[in-house]
């Protein structure tokens, strides 16, 4: 798995979107933010890579199971499958415009305040949805061009 994102991806730097899955509910110990309430459904989850590596080696972090956890989302994903990704290599950090759109969407849930985004403003980058997410809403409000990837269990 790690391979296909390496090569599909390649070293360069970009924003991306975790898609989630959460088949059963959970309470999780999120580090700090202590022990956190998951529901079953879905979960997009924001983040840039502009450091050495760039998407392929972010995402390939996420996408593995074995790990430190070293953020937020590292905890979930210990639960959590991953069945897409979308992503862009737009030349600026896109994390932070797109939680603001996912926080605007009717149909969200802001599941704990702080989650991913404790080095910067946003309230979070993590959104809770009931039902998948689609990408073309998404895809009208941001100035990016997004791309999106499955990944194979």
């Amino acid at each position: 798995m790690m391979m296909n994102i390496r090569q599909n991806l390649g070293p360069g730097p970009g924003t991306y979107v975790l898609l989630l899955e959460l088949a059963q509910p959970a309470t999780i110990p999120v580090g700090r933010l202590g022990p956190v309430v998951f529901d079953t459904g879905w979960f997009v989850y924001t983040g840039s890579a502009f450091g050495p590596g760039g998407l392929a080696a972010r995402v390939g972090r996420h996408l593995r199971r074995s790990k430190t956890c070293r953020w937020h989302i590292d905890y979930l994903r210990q639960f959590a499958q991953v069945p897409e990704i979308w992503y862009t290599f737009f030349p600026e950090k896109m994390e932070c415009r797109w939680a603001a759109i996912f926080q605007e969407t009717l149909s969200v849930r802001i599941i704990h305040r702080g989650f991913g985004s404790s080095d910067c403003g946003c309230d979070t980058h993590l959104f809770y949805f009931k039902r998948k997410p689609g990408i073309a809403n998404f895809r009208r409000k941001t100035e990016a061009p997004v791309s999106r990837k499955g990944i194979a269990p």
